[in-house]
């Protein structure tokens, strides 16, 4: 069969066949072999060594190119190989036949000039051997195909030469089309060869799992296994990076058809049971089952996930095939977390994996409110087993829970300590192309929490480089994008609420609700209780309240008891507030959620400071404060900040009055340090209303140009930012 030039075989059936860049590598073979030692440097002969395998393995690729790449090693060569390729494509056929028959010398003599058994000797051999089993109709159309790529060789070489002479302008035009001519180049370049095929595989599966931004995109690389599909229908390697492929762009027909087709091939060529001896044929069976569910999980598909995941787990525990089942108990807790009524079946399974240390395990007894160093321990006794056996995905996984796991318990410090040493690591995995592994999910998740932790500080701009970087990282197609999408969408979220722009909030709810229902809910709440739309913000509260105890979401049950909470005493009842603050504190102490629990305690001693007890709103907030200070996130200080000052003003009014001046200019300190706190979130609301208190109390202590300026403020920020009817001071 003969294709652009190309003789090959159906189904691979030789291992290499000619083309006409596989004649301009040989020629560049023969001329290092005919170059003596002194006219090639040292250093040069290791660059022409270092290309030569990406060369030889590599898909076929145009004339211009090749002479590029050898120039950059040794222009000497080059010119060489250029000039014999043109005396062979301009001469006659002889001139071919004279070429191959004399290759064979290469390994002639009592020193040979290439070794039979290296790597270019058997490429060599390989080479001859299929030259001479061509016919000669064969030969001379093979011969037709080297002219034709030396034509089109040469007129690249004039289009660039012209390209150079061209303005700055031109050029960069120029650039753009050659990039489009370069993705052409792999499909135009005819079918592969066994060895090419797998190379490229092998390449691009590297790629889509480290680095999907160095990879071919989607159509590129989907016509290129179209490609090689079409001469290999059963090459099973290409329907699985098929379905890779199908699942950057979220095409769940396509994905599934390749899926499907991979574990057929697998199974038709009997693959797996040769290298696994009888057990190949079950476990390509257990794990198409367990792919499959996972590509359910992958696109909400969660009943026939489940479906395909017991199927996947009797297989295995037919077979006893325990890798396989620790795999099925890893996506049952992704099931569990998105289907309610399946946590009966993973806490059946995690008793059964005690003895494994599974991050999942972990996960769940951190969701149960198990202690840290508990939980640390767990995981330590996991990362000895990781580290043993450089397991790299393993224990970056690990580090990135441990670093959730501080953001669950409030400690802010550590968390960014944990997400530091993740991106600081080095692969222990080795990868092709100088590619790290650093596209991972526990990368994402790791920057994701840099990125909110710096806008919890108010750093604004290093928390927009992190998401710039995530968004170059991680294309909007890739797997783990909605991860940075939520958290952007997030961050600008509490930004606009900061800064008073809840028309702009209320816009951002629609891409936070696509992303993660349940956060949308509750900041469309949010966003109605600011708009003092009391009772629609109540009504969404309280359905939210009732899923997440069903879902047992603690951490957002928590969330929305303090959100509920709020709206009572806005709407001038504290008392009711009472009760609900108490069980949100319980909760919090229950499952050892610290920041949380200090954050109640806040919400507490307002309520207190309301129902006009400042002594004892004080005492708690020494309780409180220290957690939020060390830990909190910049907007929390300020707020325990203008508490503290409240609850003195409150307690000073039975203080005489030396006692009294001195409480009062404690209050304005404090002050002061909350609206640095709230200046560096650019929250103008709340500066607006410190700088109302502080005029009051500029009043009371008869400084009258300090009282004017806070004044002055509080006028420009109350004309920018209407109260909606809200009295002032009447929110924590």
């Amino acid at each position: 069969m003969m294709t652009n030039g190309v003789v090959h075989a159906n189904l691979f059936g030789i291992k290499d066949w000619v083309t006409p860049y596989k004649i301009a590598v040989l020629v560049l073979l023969n001329e290092m072999g005919r170059t003596g030692e002194g006219a090639v440097s040292l250093v040069e002969r290791r660059k022409l060594n270092q290309l030569l395998l990406p060369l030889l393995q590599g898909p076929d690729i145009t004339l211009s190119k090749l002479y590029k790449l050898i120039e950059e090693s040794c222009p000497q060569l080059a010119n060489s190989v250029q000039i014999r390729i043109k005396l062979m494509a301009e001469g006659e056929l002889k001139d071919m036949e004279q070429f191959f028959d004399d290759l064979s010398d290469s390994f002639s003599g009592t020193e040979p000039e290439v070794h039979k058994t290296s790597v270019v000797g058997l490429f060599l051999r390989h080479m001859i051997l299929a030259y001479s089993k061509l016919s000669f109709s064969q030969v001379f159309k093979l011969y037709t195909a080297l002219q034709q790529y030396f034509q089109n060789g040469e007129k690249k070489s004039v289009e660039d030469a012209d390209m150079d002479r061209e303005d700055a302008e031109r050029q960069m035009e120029k650039e753009e089309l050659d990039v489009s001519v370069r993705e052409e180049e792999v499909s135009c370049s005819g079918p592969l060869s066994q060895k090419q095929a797998e190379f490229f595989l092998s390449q691009q599966a590297a790629l889509l799992k480290n680095d999907e931004t160095k990879a071919l995109t989607p159509a590129s690389l989907q016509k290129e296994l179209n490609n090689l599909l079409k001469f290999n229908p059963d090459f099973a390697e290409a329907h699985y990076l098929s379905y890779l492929n199908n699942l950057r762009v979220q095409d769940v027909f396509s994905s599934t058809h390749s899926l499907l087709h991979y574990f057929d091939r697998l199974i038709l060529t009997g693959a797996e049971g040769k290298s696994n001896g009888e057990e190949g044929y079950g476990r390509s069976l257990r794990y198409a089952a367990l792919n499959l569910a996972a590509l359910h999980c992958r696109f909400g598909h969660y009943q026939q996930a489940e479906l395909a995941l017991q199927e996947a787990i009797r297989i295995a525990q037919e077979s006893n095939d325990h890798v396989c089942l620790q795999h099925c108990l890893s996506w049952l807790y992704v099931l569990g977390q998105k289907r309610a009524d399946s946590y009966v079946l993973l806490e059946h399974s995690v008793k059964k994996a005690v003895h494994f240390g599974l991050p999942s395990l972990v996960q769940q007894r951190a969701f149960a409110g198990k202690t840290a160093n508990k939980l640390m321990d767990a995981l330590k006794d996991s990362d000895l087993l990781h580290w043993k056996h450089s397991l790299s995905e393993l224990i970056d996984i690990s580090i990135a829970q441990k670093t959730a796991i501080w953001r669950l318990y409030g400690r802010s410090t550590m968390a960014l300590q944990q997400a530091q040493m993740l991106l600081s690591m080095n692969s222990l995995e080795s990868v092709n192309a100088g590619v790290q592994q650093n596209n991972t999910e526990s990368f994402a998740v790791a920057l994701c929490h840099l990125a909110e932790l710096h806008a919890e500080q108010g750093c604004f701009t290093a928390a927009a480089e992190v998401l710039q970087h995530l968004k170059e990282r991680f294309p909007p197609n890739s797997q783990h994008a909605q991860l940075w999408m939520l958290c952007d969408q997030k961050i600008q979220f509490d930004r606009a609420m900061n800064d008073g722009k809840f028309h702009l909030a209320d816009s951002l709810v629609t891409g936070i609700t696509a992303l993660n229902g349940i956060e949308g809910v509750y900041r469309k709440a949010v966003v109605k209780q600011a708009q003092n739309q009391m009772t629609e913000a109540h009504k969404l509260l309280q359905k939210l309240l009732t899923y997440c105890q069903k879902l047992k979401n603690t951490e957002m049950v928590i969330s929305v008891l303090l959100s509920v909470a709020e709206l009572y005493w806005r709407s001038s009842s504290p008392t009711i507030a009472m009760p609900v603050l108490l069980e949100a504190l319980a909760l919090s102490k229950e499952y050892r959620l610290q920041y949380l629990a200090s954050e109640t305690v806040l919400n507490l001693a307002y309520a207190q400071l309301i129902l006009g007890i400042p002594e004892q709103a004080l005492t708690l907030l020494h309780m409180a404060i220290e957690p939020i200070l060390a830990d909190g996130a910049i907007l929390d200080k300020g707020r325990a900040m203008f508490l503290v000052s409240k609850c003195q003003v409150a307690s000073a009014a039975s203080y005489d009055p030396v006692k009294r001046a001195e409480a009062l200019e404690a209050a304005v300190e404090n002050l002061n340090e909350a609206k640095n706190y709230f200046a560096k979130v650019d929250c103008r609301e709340r500066i607006r209303d410190v700088a109302y208190f502080q005029a009051r109390l500029y009043h009371a202590l008869g400084k009258t140009q300090e009282r004017n300026q806070c004044a002055m403020v509080f006028r420009q920020l109350h004309q920018e930012l209407p109260s909606h009817g809200v009295p002032l001071i009447n929110h924590l």
